[in-house]
């Protein structure tokens, strides 16, 4: 692109942006289940894992400790799963939900559940020559980190900024702000591309940088 239009740094969202759930989030839960011994239908849990999923608060915790971070985003998807069960009916064949969760949670910290989107290293690499920084803001959680480099992607992104440790999450602009402080970046000279039209494009244009909208056909919420 040419100088006058080249941005400092493009930050990018990561789940529906960078790399997508392989298969279904019911899927998945109900492959662990059975593992377990639990019989789910993977439509079912998919629908009742959505439900719970939009109705639940933001993943931000203002004033927590950081130590205590880790326990507060297990704490917040453990309320999602235990919701996605019951709704589905099956909350009660568990002998051992808690073990069970353990599994689930550390199965989504692998590169198993997800799947890049295949125009997604040839857009980070064209940037990186192109001496354009990269970050990441994200409302996921810190497994995020595990996650980029389990799917060899963590090496293109010299900021990650996540909901969790920011203790505020998009479209909220003090993210934004956050991210770019660590760029030492105007907000006039940044992007941010997301596949979340509220959250990604009107949160970074509240927040002074220019948003892009990337439509994912299926998009989809972090499990």
């Amino acid at each position: 692109m040419p100088p006058e239009q080249k941005p400092q740094v493009i930050f990018l969202d990561a789940v529906g942006t960078l790399f997508g759930v392989a298969g279904s989030v019911g899927e998945i839960y109900s492959d662990i289940a059975r593992q377990h011994g639990i019989d789910a239908e993977p439509a079912a849990l998919n629908q009742a894992f959505f439900r719970a999923f939009q109705a639940a608060p933001e993943m931000a915790f203002p004033g927590v400790d950081p130590l205590m971070v880790p326990q507060q985003e297990y704490d917040w998807w453990r309320v999602i799963a235990q919701q996605t069960f019951s709704s589905a009916g099956v909350i009660d064949q568990f002998v051992d939900f808690d073990g069970f969760f353990a599994d689930l949670y550390a199965h989504f910290a692998t590169a198993a559940p997800w799947v890049v989107y295949p125009d997604v290293l040839a857009a980070l690499k064209r940037w990186q020559q192109q001496g354009i920084d990269l970050g990441i803001i994200s409302n996921f959680d810190s497994r995020l980190y595990r996650v980029l480099v389990e799917l060899n992607l963590g090496d293109y992104f010299s900021s990650i900024t996540i909901s969790s440790e920011a203790g505020v999450a998009k479209p909220d602009p003090l993210i934004f702000a956050t991210a770019l402080q660590k760029h030492h970046c105007d907000s006039a000279q940044a992007w941010h591309v997301g596949d979340s039209r509220t959250d990604d494009v009107e949160g970074a244009r509240a927040a002074g940088l220019r948003g892009i909208w990337l439509r994912r056909p299926d998009s989809a919420a972090t499990p």
